[in-house]
């Protein structure tokens, strides 16, 4: 009986505690608060978003620069004219003043041949002009006394210049005897020797002239339009020597194969120390342009896939410019096409697109050269 009053007590505790509880009017205010909600986001019409989040970025101002277009190209050193010597007629050397690797005038004798037979024509010749000059004018002597008729002093003047013709074909023949330099140069091959007997035509020497030099190399059509005769070229030989030289020649006519232009520098070699047959680094330098050096890491791509940067619009938004890759140095990219008053994204620029909005930072020193240190590293 005792047990079954208990439990009588405590639900009656329970609905006590209960009832007091809704007598306070805690559901109702709760109630009354959602509605309150509810009226006013309906007599506003509106409806709450919370505020985008903007994305930061780092960026810099351009410095500007001068710079000249760097083209390199591998390439061979050459003689700017080489000659192979040979004879004009047949007969024994008499004469051979030089050896090989001596250097020579234009006009020099390289070697002549035995002259007995043509010295004694020559001398022949010769006397025979000087009878036919002391008749010519001892005729017109009589023609003028009226002592001969003209026809007299025409037939002289007609032995006179058959006289001299005469001597200059024993001249001529004399000539063909002798080998001269065409040019001034070295005697690379010297290939007889004195005594010999040489055959009409027969290679004797070989002559090159090595001042100046040519360097040697071929130009891709994509940097054809860069260069022009007259520009600066650096030449890097590979025993180390460093030498400059000028583009003196380039070719209008590109290899079928490689689809790459022919180009020559002269380069000056007045002690004759560079040899023809050399490999040399040639870098070119083109015209110089205006341009801006950045982090290889800066550069990025469009929606379209075209090479760029990102800069910062004047209302803080992201946008695309595409650029000219001018040259690529251990520093970073060397780019042109990028605007005076450009803002350019450094950090966060693969991260936004154009026509974002963002929440611009001016990069600080320190971060331009972790980009440029990092870029580097990675190019290497």
């Amino acid at each position: 009986m005792a047990k079954y009053r208990f439990h009588k007590i405590v639900a009656v505790a329970v609905l006590a505690v209960s009832a007091g509880w809704i007598l306070t009017g805690e559901f109702s205010s709760v109630n009354s608060a959602a509605s309150s909600a509810d009226e006013t986001v309906e007599q506003t019409g509106e409806t709450v978003t919370p505020a985008p989040m903007l994305r930061t970025v780092a960026y810099i101002e351009p410095y500007f620069i001068e710079h000249s277009r760097a083209i390199r190209l591998s390439g061979l050193t050459e003689a700017d004219k080489r000659a192979t010597l040979a004879t004009r007629a047949a007969g024994i050397i008499e004469t051979l003043p030089f050896q090989q690797g001596d250097s020579v005038e234009e006009g020099d004798v390289i070697l002549s041949l035995e002259v007995e037979e043509q010295t004694a024509m020559i001398d022949t010749a010769r006397a025979l002009l000087e009878q036919r000059q002391k008749e010519y004018e001892a005729t017109e002597r009589l023609v003028e006394a009226g002592t001969l008729p003209k026809l007299r002093a025409d037939e002289s003047r007609s032995a006179l210049s058959s006289a001299r013709s005469q001597l200059q074909q024993a001249e001529v023949e004399h000539a063909r005897l002798e080998v001269r330099a065409p040019f001034s140069g070295v005697i690379d091959r010297l290939n007889v020797e004195k005594g010999s007997y040489v055959q009409a035509g027969e290679q004797v020497a070989v002559l090159l002239k090595l001042d100046p030099v040519i360097a040697r190399g071929e130009v891709s059509e994509s940097d054809l339009h860069y260069i022009k005769p007259g520009n600066i070229a650096d030449i890097r030989l590979v025993n180390g020597r460093r030498v400059q030289g000028k583009v003196s020649y380039i070719s209008r006519d590109a290899s079928p194969q490689t689809r790459t232009f022919p180009v020559e520098i002269a380069i000056p070699n007045p002690e004759l120390t560079i040899p023809a047959g050399m490999t040399a680094e040639i870098t070119l330098r083109a015209e110089t342009v205006t341009a801006v050096v950045l982090p290889r890491s800066v550069v990025t791509l469009s929606a379209n896939g075209d090479l760029g940067v990102r800069i910062l619009t004047a209302d803080d938004t992201a946008a695309f410019v595409p650029i000219d890759l001018i040259d690529d140095m251990p520093q970073g990219l060397v780019l042109g096409g990028i605007p005076e008053d450009a803002r350019i994204i450094v950090a966060g620029q693969d991260l936004v697109v154009e026509g974002d909005a963002v929440n611009p930072v001016e990069a600080d020193g320190e971060m331009v050269e972790r980009l440029i240190a990092a870029a580097t590293a990675g190019a290497n």
